[in-house]
């Protein structure tokens, strides 16, 4: 078999960045003791250490672009691991070197604000993870058993021939087969990245959508942005997760995606609700939406 992403080592090094906004009171503490936890060596970057900028901000824009840059060179480090998201990634766009991904190769773990580096990542050809992050989810309630899953993919690496599996069927799920490449995230922050160099090449893709606090007419917007953009026309498919902490956004996904004609496998457990399953972004994938599968 092929490694689509290479296994890492127990006791790889993880580069714990924070790329986006600060942590809580409190929290930062326990990352690398959780990082250990499941296998794993922990560096932390200095922006992980404040001092927080304009409030939201983990630091200032040089120093979390220098973390970046320096766990995407240093030789020690196997993955970059996100602190939490929030906000901030796409204030990084103007100085990140997108040669240096390419080179590094390493995958980056983290979802949410995360999906503006996944964009790039992804068209720099390097897979990324969309998973749970340490200071958002691992701490928190039942977050130790998503991070755990994380842990398991990271040493095992995902190879030709792997599968996932939808727990359950739902209302939304709708068409056959697609193939395509699996790229996406959190759907406002997709909205936000079009023009940028964080847009992906969406012709022909998988798109995985979730988000959060996003009440329907948002999911609305959102959703006829993209549309007007013209970025949905060519996606091959649809794979939706968690609409969490909102009024139920069903009726608008359905009205705005079903017209499409592309199949729609929805209910998938990842996104901010819990289970958050780690996925693997960046990689072609068949999605069969009767058996609810995705397979690598």
């Amino acid at each position: 078999m092929k490694a689509l992403i290479a296994p890492l080592p127990v006791g790889a090094q993880l580069a714990v960045v924070a790329p986006a906004g600060p942590p809580r009171e409190g929290v930062l503490a326990q990352v690398p003791g959780l990082v250990h936890q499941l296998g794993f060596r922990a560096k932390l970057y200095p922006g992980c250490h404040g001092p927080a900028h304009l409030g939201h901000l983990a630091a200032n824009d040089a120093q979390r672009l220098a973390d970046l840059h320096d766990a995407l060179d240093d030789p020690e480090v196997a993955a970059l691991l996100a602190l939490r998201g929030g906000y901030g990634c796409i204030r990084l766009l103007l100085g990140l070197d997108l040669e240096r991904v390419r080179r590094a190769g390493k995958p980056l773990i983290g979802y949410s604000d995360l999906t503006t580096l996944h964009g790039v990542w992804a068209r720099c050809g390097v897979p990324a993870w969309h998973g749970p992050m340490p200071a958002s989810d691992w701490a928190q309630p039942g977050g130790l058993a998503d991070a755990s899953r994380l842990a398991q993919w990271l040493q095992r690496g995902l190879w030709v021939g792997d599968e996932q599996q939808a727990p359950a069927p739902h209302a939304l799920s709708h068409g056959q087969q697609a193939d395509g490449i699996l790229l996406g995230g959190n759907l406002s922050v997709l909205a936000s990245n079009l023009g940028t160099v964080a847009q992906p090449e969406l012709r022909g893709a998988i798109l995985f959508l979730e988000d959060i606090s996003e009440d329907p007419y948002r999911v609305d917007r959102y959703l006829t942005q993209l549309l007007l953009a013209g970025v949905l026309d060519g996606v091959a498919g649809f794979l939706l997760g968690s609409f969490s902490e909102a009024d139920n956004a069903d009726a608008v996904m359905a009205e705005r995606l079903h017209p499409l004609g592309k199949p729609v496998l929805a209910g998938w457990p990842a996104g901010h609700g819990q289970p958050n399953h780690a996925l693997p972004l960046g990689l072609p994938v068949q999605m069969d939406v009767p058996s609810r599968t995705l397979r690598w």
